[in-house]
């Protein structure tokens, strides 16, 4: 318990240096931009490659996967039966809705919590392979089907999918992992340099992106959809994922700990990208991931205490 505990101290840590370098704005206003996109473009799939070359393909692609599919979808589809029929949203917003109880921000904090709280970046890569590669685009043709403008032909978003530098990274590691080649230390070294570039970037303008942010404003009319969807995202998710890992799949120890834990990780923030696109559930989606992202780390903390 100590070791998980240190672990969420040290992304902590990161976090707050990147809120206070962030208000006082020493390395200027672009600052969480660029740091942004040095962990996706360049960083993080560099990381990923190096990590998924070394692992055993049976532990990514047996039960966490499927634990990640059934936790995601189950969640999505009971959230998506309340706004829709209870609260009554449009079809569009419901999605952004599903999008906000569900889907997992599984690279910026993910990676730096499957590192430092579970010991190896290898536990996310199931949620991430699944919400990258089928979950995400699943939700946006869903959304295209449904508003009038940005038709996308499934052909497009396959492209999309190849072209996500998380994918390539990943898809490169398990390549190598499979074929049982071994990199050699002269193009691997460089690699693991860059992908050691990864968390505190990610961390820290992860504490940027929290600065100035005011959620549930009375204005909006959307506190209960806020509210509820953050209560499926910290809550319904992760007790979904535990149930079925344990009851059903006979999951324990440190591997039910893993998929319980990156279940409980806060909304990823490009489901407020999703919804400035579509231009629907914007405040829902903006509320979510603030507070999900706030409460996260000590609604993981708990976690940690029950489960360990």
């Amino acid at each position: 318990m100590l070791g998980v505990l240190a672990g969420f101290f040290v992304v902590w840590s990161i976090i707050l240096v990147g809120m206070f370098v962030g208000r006082r704005g020493i390395l200027g206003d672009n600052a969480r931009q660029v740091l942004s996109g040095l962990t996706f473009f360049v960083a993080s799939p560099a990381l990923l490659f190096e990590t998924l070359s070394k692992a055993r393909l049976h532990d990514i692609f047996a039960a966490p996967l499927l634990v990640a599919g059934v936790g995601a979808i189950a969640t999505a589809a009971l959230f998506f039966i309340i706004v829709r029929f209870l609260l009554k949203r449009s079809m569009p917003e419901s999605l952004v809705s599903c999008m906000s109880a569900s889907l997992a921000n599984s690279a910026n904090l993910g990676i730096p919590i499957s590192v430092y709280v579970l010991g190896d970046a290898s536990y996310v890569a199931p949620l991430l392979i699944f919400q990258l590669a089928f979950f995400t685009p699943v939700l946006l043709m869903a959304l295209d089907a449904t508003t009038s403008a940005h038709r996308t032909t499934p052909l497009r978003f396959v492209v999309l999918i190849l072209k996500n530098p998380m994918i390539v990274g990943s898809g490169l590691g398990l390549l190598v992992a499979g074929t049982g080649w071994q990199v050699p230390s002269l193009v691997m070294e460089p690699i693991h340099l860059i992908g050691g570039a990864a968390i505190p970037a990610m961390l820290m303008a992860f504490g940027m992106s929290l600065n100035g942010s005011k959620p549930l404003q009375s204005t909006t009319g959307r506190r209960a959809d806020v509210l509820l969807a953050s209560v499926f995202k910290l809550i319904v998710h992760p007790s979904i994922a535990f149930v079925f890992a344990r009851f059903a799949l006979g999951m324990e120890g440190q591997a039910l700990f893993a998929v319980v834990v990156t279940s409980a990780l806060p909304t990823a923030q490009n489901v407020f990208v999703a919804a400035t696109r579509y231009k629907t559930g914007l405040t829902t989606a903006k509320d979510t991931v603030l507070i999900t992202t706030v409460v996260a780390v000590p609604a993981m903390i708990g976690v940690a205490l029950l489960l360990t």
